[in-house]
């Protein structure tokens, strides 16, 4: 019996998914040489914490080991932060990698108690296999001010800090001083978009120069990199390392990581020494990348399974002959579709900011900026696509019949959908990205890993995230029904439509933006809107995501010639991977 292409994809991708997985899974646990275990501990106000333990073989509460709390910086999760802690434990550490307050599977809001922190330390405190003469506190960008306010909770409670991308006094911080936090590294890359918000100078270039940051290093010029300013023994110390980076760019920085592992290494004892340039993170995020592309070809090979099925393979048709717009109209449409989004990025994103403060029907804030972002281009669309039509229209009852197409929307004209057919769409979608789903799950059982390159991660979501999904659903389905429709009934230039052209006209716009972003970054040393670098990296994510709903879009329509199928699937993944990723700051 011939094995069906979409049989093919399906086990292509639960393959890439499995090899991913145990790569992964043999990155983390450092081949064995240590233990990760999911854990759950109590904050405050009855808050549940989450994160990842790992415990180093041999440490036992007969054998103690030094500490490390590690946390992951605003709107990622624990996960992300994954790199360092797999160096630190391979040093000998037993680390908390935390969720903060309102992140990941950490309960919310986003803020409150301290991000977490305090909690955080207070557990790897009360664990008997734990130094807690030896305990090191790092964090990443507001990962540092959790553990920044971990330490002002707890004095005593560690020795030594690492702020990665982060600084002091500010966003909820303490204050600094020559004195506090005691045995202090900052790690501040030189492309780094928050030099402004963290140590109060316009480029990252000229962190040694912050009057900010000479205070805290009781220096009274320029601080120079490399240097150990203070005394280690009396917790005076301080180090300033500027890694050739970006603030994102920590977390997939060999110099980032290994000036985090070399201060621990100078200033907490019982560590296991390794040199600095001995790091396998790399190989972990090999395979959670795999993992990635796995889910992809999951989704796509289920459906086109289901798509198979005698109850839903109705839905199957020969792809119909393109009937949208040509030549220059093509194009004009082509450069409205690059153009659009982003020129409309801030502006939409400011006045999402404004009308959708966080609620307990929309709880997230930048995915209420995003939901704003997404509504009111998918009304633009509608309203451009509504002209194109009327246009297409004019043009096709004053053209000759025998030059006239049959319909300007690419919309047979003697059938359309019915309800029903709209209904098995759905379902279809329903089945597809329920199987990438259980994939996801059977990889975090037994990997204790996600898809994920970077901060680009597909997580489980937790019960009250699915409340949050079902919230946001609709309002994704409809942007992500608008963009199928300009691309299979306006834009369509073959009968099975190009992936490739589709994934330009999607995300060619944010990858133009970025290129003049980071283009400005690395030639000035300032982002090229530097007053908004927050909303600068979000946008990093908007470029593979939605390639990834061109290839839903485009490959459920080359099976179906219709765009629901494609639509239903790109929304439904779309308001999971949002929502998973985002901080919730409204708690239920």
């Amino acid at each position: 019996m011939k094995t069906s292409r979409s049989s093919l994809l399906l086990g292509l991708g639960a393959a890439l998914i499995l090899i991913g997985g145990l790569i992964a899974f043999w990155a983390q646990t450092a081949g064995g040489q240590v233990r990760v275990r999911d854990v759950r501990f109590m904050g405050a106000n009855g808050a549940q914490l989450s994160g990842l333990l790992y415990i180093p073989r041999g440490v036992s509460a007969e054998k103690p080991a030094p500490g490390i709390l590690a946390v992951h910086g605003y709107i990622n999760s624990r996960e992300t932060h994954a790199d360092f802690a797999i160096e630190f434990a391979r040093r000998g550490y037993v680390v908390l990698n935390m969720d903060q307050a309102g992140h990941g599977f950490s309960d919310g809001p986003a803020f409150a108690n301290g991000f977490g922190g305090p909690a955080g330390l207070a557990y790897l405190r009360s664990l008997d296999l734990v130094d807690k003469d030896n305990i090191g506190l790092e964090g990443h960008s507001m990962g540092g001010w959790t553990i920044l306010n971990a330490a002002a909770a707890y004095p005593d409670g560690y020795k030594a800090m690492v702020l990665e991308g982060s600084s002091t006094g500010s966003g909820f911080a303490p204050e600094g001083t020559p004195t506090s936090p005691r045995n202090l590294a900052v790690v501040f890359s030189k492309y780094d978009e928050f030099s402004g918000l963290m140590w109060e100078v316009p480029r990252a270039l000229d962190v040694a120069q912050s009057t900010k940051l000479q205070k805290v290093f009781g220096a009274t010029g320029p601080v120079e990199p490399g240097r150990v300013y203070g005394d280690l023994a009396a917790g005076t110390a301080r180090v300033l390392y500027t890694p050739n980076t970006t603030h994102p760019g920590d977390h997939l920085s060999r110099d980032a990581i290994g000036n985090a592992v070399s201060w621990f290494g100078q200033t907490l004892e019982g560590g296991t020494p390794l040199p600095v340039s001995n790091q396998i993170w790399p190989w972990k995020e090999f395979g959670t990348t795999l993992g990635w592309f796995g889910f992809v070809l999951v989704v796509l090979g289920s459906g086109g399974l289901l798509l198979q099925t005698r109850s839903l393979g109705g839905l199957n048709r020969v792809p119909s002959q393109p009937q949208g717009a040509a030549g220059p109209g093509w194009w004009l449409g082509a450069l409205v579709m690059l153009a659009v989004p982003v020129l409309t990025y801030f502006p939409f994103f400011r006045l999402g900011a404004e009308w959708l403060k966080p609620s307990s029907l929309w709880p997230q804030s930048i995915t209420n900026q995003i939901m704003v972002w997404a509504l009111l281009n998918t009304v633009i669309s509608l309203v451009l696509y509504l002209l194109w039509r009327a246009t297409a229209r004019r043009q096709l009852a004053a053209a000759p019949a025998v030059d006239a197409p049959a319909q300007p929307d690419g919309v047979p004209a003697a059938r359309g959908s019915t309800w029903s057919e709209i209904g098995k769409s759905a379902l279809v979608a329903l089945g597809a990205v329920g199987t990438g789903y259980l994939s996801l799950l059977l990889t975090s059982y037994f990997f204790n890993v996600d898809y994920r390159f970077w901060f680009v991660g597909l997580k489980p979501m937790t019960t009250g995230q699915f409340r949050m999904f079902l919230a946001y659903l609709i309002p994704f389905t409809l942007y992500a029904l608008m963009a199928a429709t300009v691309l299979h009934r306006q834009m369509r230039r073959s009968a099975r439509g190009s992936m490739l052209t589709n994934a330009l006209l999607l995300a060619g716009g944010f990858l133009l933006f970025l290129l003049v972003q980071y283009g400005t970054l690395f030639s000035t040393g300032q982002l090229f809107t530097a007053g908004e670098p927050l909303n600068v990296i979000v946008a990093i994510q908007f470029l593979p995501i939605l390639v990834i709903l061109a290839i839903f879009m485009t490959y459920f329509a080359r099976r179906t010639d219709r765009v629901y199928t494609g639509a239903f699937v790109s929304s439904l993944f779309l308001t999971w991977y949002i929502v998973a990723g985002q901080a919730t700051q409204f708690a239920f």
